[in-house]
Parts: C-alpha cells; structure tokens; sequence
C-alpha cells in the first residue's frame, strides 16, 4: 500500500474512533497568525526579549529556565502568553477535529487553536480538556487540571462521560491557566512520569485500545519523544506518524521502538485529503 493510501485509511481510523491524533506545532502553524509554530520560533521570540547565554541559546527549555531564574517566573509567562494572544486563522485540520469529535486529542503545542476550534464549531458543549500545570510556586502535589468547554475548573477531573477530550500535555499559554517550559518544570515530571503519575487517568483510560496518529510532531528532542512514548504506553499500538523527509538517528530508533509506520508525506497532503474528503 502506498502512503497516500495508507494515510486516507489513518484518517478514517480517526473518524471511526480507533486512532487518536497527536498533534504538533507544525499543525498549528495551518492556522497562519496564531504565534510561533515551532519550538525553535518561539525560542527565539524569547531570546529576543532576554538574552540567555550562550550555553543556552537555541534550547527552549534552557532558555525558558534562564528567564525563570533570572527575571521570575512572572517575566516568562508574560513573554508566552503574549506570543500566542493573537488568534490564528482557520485551520483545517482543527475544524475537522472539531466537526468530528474523537474520543481524544492529544495537542503537545501551547496555543488554545484546537480549543477554540472546538467552540467555534457549536453543537454540544460536553467536551473539555485535561492540561499538564507548573509546580512553579504549588504547594500541592499536582500535575494537571480539568477544564469544561466553558473554561470552568472541574476540581474532580475531566468526566468520563465527554464524548470528546483534548489533552495538552504540556499546557496551555492563556490567562488563568499553565505550562510547562523550564528545565525545572519538568524534572519533577520527568522523575514521575515512567510511573505514570502526571499522566491523568481520563488519558489512560481513552488510550486503552487505541492507536495514535502523530501530525506536525518532530522526535528530534529527548524531551519530546519522553512524553510521547508515556503518553502512548499500554495503548493500543498500530501507530502511524506522517514526517517528511530525512529523520534523524534517535527519531529512527524511537519510530522503531513504538511500532510507528512512517509515512514520508508533507503535512498539505493530510490536508488535500481531508478537503477531498469534504468535497
């Protein structure tokens, strides 16, 4: 089968409910506008506000942390949240998630595209999220927070009887919420996480079962091929990720480790499908 084909069959395991799409930033940036779409943009939106040293440029974590450490956590949330407070244009691939409503999302970028995605497409709102959270200045031992649909804090968690979750592991840029991105951040995340314990039991529960189909993600950074083999662990396998071109050594031996069928595609070709698809 070639990839074309076995992309079109990808995306109808998502409508059917068996593939769970995993989202990068690259995805994000279909929707032009919206803020940096990619790790090393957004880092050089903060480096330029804060020069870091040079041991650490180029690292969005390093950097992240060196603003943390230097200027106050403060002084980082406020560079973020204001890198992403422009809203972002259509983006076909969100519209389509939104129209659809899968079980789950999981949405590794720190924009809220897919979540307003999700309100601007109407219908019922018995959807939520379920977002990974800062321990910068938590006395409690807490990893993530459950939201409704109308942005309202669920104490109890995401409900189990949502037709449809999104997750952002990794947080969410706006007021009144959280992310992670500072080295200190994620160590303690990273010491729990083989454990499972910063992992919220919904995302457990609706992975059960199920594959993954990875869109606009890179596994080039040990951080984030870490998140992406927890979040998958005790899945249901039969992974698809769709990357174009060369893949570095350590992507190669993660795709090997996950059983995940690469797919040498442009992500405009998930796009052209799902447009003909509509059409």
């Amino acid at each position: 089968m070639e990839d074309a084909a076995r992309l079109r069959a990808a995306l109808a395991e998502v409508a059917a409910g068996r593939l769970v799409p995993y989202l990068g930033p690259a995805v994000s940036a279909l929707g032009a506008g919206g803020g940096p779409a990619s790790p090393e943009a957004l880092c050089a939106l903060i480096e330029a506000q804060v020069r870091p040293p040079k041991r650490a440029a180029g690292n969005l974590w390093a950097v992240a942390q060196y603003v943390e450490s230097r200027r106050f956590r403060a002084t980082l949330e406020k560079i973020v949240r204001q890198a992403f407070a422009a809203p972002a244009g259509p983006n076909p691939v969100f519209d389509w998630l939104a129209r659809l409503r899968p079980p789950m999302v999981v949405d590794v970028w720190y924009d809220g595209g897919l979540i307003a995605a999700y309100r601007a497409a109407g219908g019922s709102a018995d959807w939520g999220w379920v977002q990974g959270v800062s321990r910068n200045g938590e006395w409690d031992e807490i990893w993530f927070r459950s939201y409704d649909a109308t942005s309202a804090l669920r104490p109890g968690g995401a409900d189990p009887a949502w037709p449809s979750l999104i997750y952002k592991p990794h947080g969410l840029a706006a007021e009144g919420t959280s992310f992670l991105m500072s080295d200190s951040d994620y160590v303690e995340v990273l010491t729990e996480i083989d454990i499972q314990s910063p992992i919220p039991d919904a995302v457990q529960a609706r992975r059960g079962g199920r594959g993954f189909l990875f869109l606009g993600c890179r596994f080039d950074d040990q951080m984030l091929r870490t998140f992406a083999r927890q979040i998958t662990k005790r899945s249901g396998g039969g992974h698809v990720a769709v990357i174009e071109g060369p893949l570095t050594r350590m992507e190669g031996l993660f795709l090997e480790e996950l059983g995940i069928t690469r797919l040498d595609l442009p992500l405009s070709a998930v796009v052209a499908q799902l447009a003909e698809a509509a059409a």
